[in-house]
């Protein structure tokens, strides 16, 4: 058989993939389907958004990436009730990553070999939105990635692989994510071969053992100093980079990067300022142990040191509160 008979066979046995996700967590695994050469038809992604300050209407890095290989992109405000596109697009299976959208049943019945999600979690621990903040915020010690099949009820699809990874004792939100974002394309590398040709497995949650990681609400992003030193750490190191946790001091908004706990023996009230210089602001907690804050940002500021801050006007003075809930 020639060259010509053979790339004629391959391109025939080609599933048609459309791909649905919006973050760089989704761009990743879209990289990586284009890079093993997968026929993807078409990419679904959030609407442009306006970002920063000067409101830039900004692409979804998923849109950029697609363009890039001239691959059609649509963006529909609401997936539930605009999808016709998708259907005439004829996919063989979908593959979803952090898409943002639940997907109506509808679509999730279209493709012959189904819908299949990339999930940044053990399920069936954290399922929801938000759950590679929720593993540093609850302290878990490992977390990883799950590819499973999409089933109506948020993330309770059968599942079809896991990997697991060691969260690092400093570790941040933002570091997770990036390793979770190259274990994700690298995992669905290694499961999607058998998932096209019928020989995955499948195995169903056990719902006794599901937990929720859903959307950080504003109020969960506020540090309420009565918590441990470690809880205090854990909310800071699990917001890092975005949202940030925050406190209030006279009024002022708060953001709060980086610290550290402390041992500090001390009868203050949680919340107190115990001390303030070139190490950082020393806060009381509620287990008798203190937070150094190392990087903030006061309202009205950048975000910086707290020993870059200390060399201008700081609003900052020992012994008074940061605001408590």
């Amino acid at each position: 058989m020639d060259c010509g008979i053979i790339n004629t066979v391959i391109k025939m046995e080609k599933k048609r993939i459309v791909f649905m996700g919006t973050a760089s967590f989704s761009e990743a695994v879209l990289k990586m389907l284009i890079e093993e050469g997968y026929d993807v038809v078409g990419v679904v992604s959030q609407p442009d958004r306006y970002v920063g300050r000067k409101k830039v209407l900004t692409y979804p890095l998923v849109k950029t990436l697609a363009l890039q290989h001239h691959i059609p992109v649509f963006q529909p405000v609401k997936i539930r009730s605009d999808y016709a596109l998708i259907e005439s697009w004829k996919p063989d299976i979908i593959v979803t990553a952090a898409y943002g959208q639940i997907i109506p049943k509808a679509l999730l019945d279209l493709p012959p070999l189904g819908c299949i999600n990339v999930h940044a979690s053990l399920l069936p621990l954290l399922r929801g939105g938000a759950p590679v903040h929720k593993a540093i915020i609850e302290d878990h010690s490992q977390t990883g990635v799950t590819i499973m099949y999409m089933a109506e009820k948020m993330d309770a699809g059968d599942m079809i692989s896991q990997r697991a990874i060691t969260i690092e004792p400093r570790e941040t939100m933002g570091e997770l994510y990036e390793r979770l974002t190259i274990l994700g394309a690298s995992l669905l590398k290694d499961t999607l071969p058998s998932i096209l040709n019928g020989t995955s497995s499948r195995q169903s949650q056990d719902e006794s053992l599901v937990t929720f990681a859903k959307t950080i609400s504003r109020e969960e992003e506020r540090i309420d100093w009565h918590l441990s030193a470690r809880q205090v750490d854990c909310l800071v190191r699990g917001l890092n980079p975005a949202p940030a946790s925050y406190t209030l001091y006279q009024g002022k908004t708060i953001k709060i990067y980086a610290g550290q706990e402390e041992n500090h023996d001390s009868s203050s009230l949680p919340g107190t300022i115990l001390s303030i210089d070139k190490q950082g602001i020393l806060v009381q907690c509620g287990d008798h142990r203190a937070y150094r804050v190392t990087e903030l940002q006061v309202e009205g500021k950048k975000r910086m040191l707290v020993k870059d801050y200390l060399n201008g006007h700081s609003i900052f003075e020992i012994h008074t509160c940061f605001d408590v809930l």
